[in-house]
């Protein structure tokens, strides 16, 4: 097992360093309080200070990924060994017997859990093998505190090598889960685009084309067939579009020419909301809109300029035309209500639009609202028109106005 370098797994690191220490000042404080027991007293002084500096050296090396290797792995675990090796020499046999503690006592866990969060649950049960059978030959005879010892090293090996496997296969999900985000975002961003823009000229060629005879009528057949299979490449529909309620228009179609992501940088100006969607008053659609600016970040105006345009595009194709826009800039929230007088939207069409890959509302209304943290509801009655209520949170970023309602 790996652990890549940062991510979950360097808590786990800092956390072993935090250990070393800690279990180096308990095993100093069991050394001043036994030293008058030991066989060679004065010898516990220079091992004390070998603990200190490996311990000093292995929180400074753990802490670079590129060096937790097998070199310093192995290095670790000899040191340690050695020092339990030294352990019969400096106490004595007959202190150990005694029940003195062995010199090194707690601080012996340290390459257990390094062995552990760098290799998973068996790398971490092959040290504590080692050490626990290193701390029982060094005593020279089996005492029940000494096999307890030994015991809690292997279940802490075990426990603390899944923890460790757990983190970083946790952290490869996260990555792989916030690549397929990006890439999903990306491919939306792609098919609103190709749908204001390709579908719609592919769309239009078809539908003059139809009635016209020789190459004219070939072209506008191969038009609408390559409109068919573009729709099916692109319709990729996100989770929260099949359980929406009923809402746009059910062709899915969007306004030709409608832009997409502006450049980088441009949430830095903002526009006025107005001037954007007066654009489209004509004597078939009226734009009612407050008397003072409503400024929004640009990419957020254009976007949900391009929602707009899209509803009025369904009004045109599939009503009289005839439709009304309301802008409304309430303290925390913009919001646009595009009203018609058509004959309304059956009920279930939407999905069934979005499984034949006219993604009008999936990707260019709905898709643009969500990309921006907003929402876009609809209500229709059938023979009463259609009502699409387009509403985008105020961001901090643009400086609310009080008393706006």
């Amino acid at each position: 097992m790996s652990t890549p370098p940062g991510g979950l797994a360097g808590p786990l690191w800092r956390a072993i360093v935090v250990y070393r220490v800690a279990a180096l000042a308990y095993v100093c404080l069991l050394t001043a309080r036994d030293a008058d027991r030991y066989a060679h007293p004065l010898a516990a002084g220079p091992v004390l200070a070998a603990m200190a500096g490996w311990t000093a050296y292995t929180g400074y090396a753990y802490a670079r990924p590129a060096r937790r290797g097998w070199p310093l792995l192995l290095a670790d675990l000899g040191v340690v060994l050695g020092i339990v090796l030294l352990t019969p020499w400096v106490v004595g046999r007959a202190a150990l017997a005694a029940g003195v503690p062995a010199l090194a006592v707690a601080w012996l866990g340290g390459p257990v859990l390094a062995w552990a969060v760098s290799g998973g649950r068996r790398r971490g049960a092959v040290a504590a093998l080692a050490l626990g059978a290193a701390d029982l030959v060094a005593r020279g005879t089996i005492i029940p505190s000494a096999l307890n010892g030994a015991v809690l090293m292997l279940l802490a090996g075990v426990v603390v090598g899944h923890v460790a496997r757990l983190a970083v296969t946790a952290e490869e999900r996260l990555h792989r889960a916030v690549e397929l985000e990006a890439a999903t975002r990306e491919r939306e961003r792609l098919a609103r685009d190709i749908h204001d823009s390709v579908l719609q000229v592919l769309a239009l060629v078809q539908r003059r084309g139809a009635q016209l005879d020789g190459e004219a009528g070939e072209l506008a057949r191969l038009a609408g067939e390559q409109e068919s299979a573009l729709r099916a490449l692109i319709a990729t529909a996100p989770p929260s579009a099949r359980s929406a309620p009923q809402g746009l228009d059910p062709s899915g179609t969007a306004a030709p020419g409608s832009t997409g992501d502006p450049p980088v940088g441009d949430d830095a100006t903002s526009l006025d909301l107005r001037t954007l969607l007066r654009r489209h008053a004509s004597p078939t659609v009226s734009v009612a809109a407050p008397a003072t600016p409503v400024p929004l970040p640009a990419r957020a105006a254009r976007e949900l300029a391009a929602a707009v345009a899209a509803a009025l595009d369904n009004v045109a194709r599939h009503a009289d035309g005839r439709a009304w826009v309301l802008v409304e800039d309430e303290t925390t929230v913009v919001r646009v209500t595009v009203r018609d007088a058509g004959p309304g939207i059956p009920a279930g069409r939407l999905a069934e639009a979005a499984e034949q890959g006219r993604l009008g509302v999936a990707q260019s209304i709905r898709g643009r609202l969500a990309d921006l943290g907003g929402t876009a509801t609809v209500v229709s009655v059938p023979g009463e028109g259609a009502e699409v209520e387009l509403a985008l949170p105020r961001p901090d970023s643009v400086g609310r106005r009080p008393g706006r309602s």
